[in-house]
């Protein structure tokens, strides 16, 4: 990897992002639905399900598909087939498979620039801290992705985030844990499927909002009526606005190409990309258990692999921790100085924490995930998603001696062990909450196959135990979460089915 990244990067190169998406997944859905039919904004919901109806149903067609590609298990040899060859046919639309075959042989290739040998070490981190992930996923990179306007107008306009959030919780876990798992950016492995399934994703989104390709609507629009609000508009179809179907929803959104860039741009992927790796690890940092430099970059290269993958630009891939700080913090602040008609961050935030409220079995304890967020993202990150506002006294007070009281008993605990660390302690408890009521509740599984959901058993067997804690400290967990393997907590109870 090569050239500007952080602070160098000049701000006409950040600008043109807005403009730019992901050419070889665009293409592909172009092929796969074709021309879009251009009605009136008046049209009514039928209207709109006849003339868009079949491009649905190709986008369909084509998720199913791709899904083939993570079906198959490794050989007993460790090896997997390319993954363009899992992919089959769809009788029902002729042409599918062999566009998604070139969609799959052109993406999965990973960079020159790939070291195996760090991609390993990032693994190993991830089994290591896993618990912890889970924790910061939800009060960390969750919310930090949410602060984006244009971001959350997109996640907003799929009517699940505010409507279905844990379900969207498990999508995005569905996709760090093949990603992060053993193996997973490895060729032909199963996070690299995952990535190119999401990066498809992106372009149906792009497609189902501008109703026809990206390229064309920046063509269309030109180069002199970019950040003009009244320039490049798609008009909104209230007729499906409050659909249950994501593609209709996305459909009916509407969208202000000149103000708002492309949705799913390329600026937008490289933040959020930066919400998974950089913010992961400065939460670490923000709970005085940070990782040594060499594991930091470790986990950064894993995830700018992935966004390789994913079709991000590697112009906006950082490699170091100052380099990540620098353009996450540039791209926050651009994406907060964007006026916004209707703001719906709080709505996503505070759907977000009373999601996580839930999981949390103690009426004092339940502004813990509110607080947590706030002093892991910050005042103004919590503000801008509706959360920053006053929380009971005593939930608050007990949060802060909390905190306070887990850094000093690790500045003590050090001095005799260098490993101790009653904040990990602390997060693990959490961590269980979260991926035994939330991430892994039996009832309702991540969506992956059978074989991926038992290498996540095998992971959460791991998790059970802290490895760089005492015997002691291992005891008094067992007490507070369950003794031995997390997954027996997630396994339905005898009677409920």
């Amino acid at each position: 990897m090569s050239g500007p990244v952080g602070p160098e990067l000049p701000d006409e190169l950040l600008d043109r992002m807005q403009y730019v998406a992901d050419r070889p997944a665009d293409l592909a859905v172009a092929r796969i639905v074709g021309p879009w039919p251009i009605l009136p904004e008046d049209a009514g919901a039928e209207a709109l399900r006849a003339a868009h109806g079949e491009q649905w149903r190709r986008l369909a067609a084509a998720t199913q598909l791709l899904s083939q590609m993570q079906d198959a298990e490794a050989a007993p040899g460790g090896e997997r087939p390319p993954l363009a060859s899992l992919i089959g046919d769809d009788p029902s639309v002729p042409g599918l498979g062999e566009v998604l075959r070139d969609f799959v042989n052109e993406g999965a290739t990973l960079p020159e620039w790939a070291e195996p040998a760090k991609i390993e070490r990032a693994e190993r981190l991830f089994i290591e801290y896993g618990p912890l992930s889970c924790v910061l996923l939800f009060c960390a990179s969750l919310p930090e992705c949410y602060v984006i306007p244009d971001l959350a107008m997109v996640l907003n306009a799929s009517g699940q985030l505010e409507k279905r959030t844990d379900y969207r919780i498990r999508m995005t876990a569905a996709m760090i844990f093949p990603v992060m798992m053993k193996g997973g950016m490895a060729a032909n492995g199963a996070g690299i499927a995952q990535v190119l399934k999401v990066r498809l994703i992106h372009a149906t989104i792009r497609h189902l909002i501008l109703r026809g390709t990206p390229h064309h609507a920046v063509e269309q629009l030109g180069e002199e009526r970019r950040g003009d609000a009244n320039a490049g508009i798609v008009p909104a179809h209230d007729a499906l606005a409050h659909s249950p179907a994501m593609f209709e929803t996305m459909s009916a959104h509407g969208w202000k190409l000149g103000a708002d860039g492309l949705p799913c741009n390329q600026e937008e992927l490289a933040y959020t990309l930066l919400t998974f790796g950089y913010v992961f690890l400065r939460s670490l940092r923000r709970l005085g258990i940070g990782l040594a430099q060499d594991d930091e970059e470790a986990f950064l290269h894993c995830w700018n692999v992935a966004g390789h993958v994913l079709g991000i630009v590697t112009d906006l891939m950082p490699r170091t921790m100052d380099e990540a700080e620098a353009l996450f913090d540039r791209m926050q602040a651009r994406g907060r100085a964007e006026a916004t008609a209707s703001d719906p961050r709080p709505e996503l935030g505070r759907a977000l924490v009373a999601t996580m409220e839930r999981a949390i079995p103690f009426k004092l304890l339940k502004p813990f995930p509110g607080l947590m967020l706030r002093y892991l993202c910050g005042v103004q990150t919590a503000r801008d998603l509706g959360v920053g506002g006053p929380v009971k006294r005593a939930g608050s007070l007990l949060f802060s001696a909390a905190m306070l009281l887990a850094r000093g008993i690790d500045a003590l605990g050090r001095v005799f062990d260098r490993e101790f660390s009653i904040s990990r302690f602390g997060t693990r408890i959490a961590g269980y909450r979260f991926v035994t009521r939330l991430l892994m509740d039996q009832s309702r599984p991540l969506v992956l196959p059978d074989h991926l959901l038992r290498r996540v058993d095998t992971m959460m067997d791991a998790w059970g135990e802290d490895p760089k804690a005492p015997g002691w400290v291992n005891r008094v967990e067992d007490r507070l979460t369950t003794a031995g393997s997390w997954r027996t907590a997630t396994r339905p109870r005898p009677g409920n089915g």
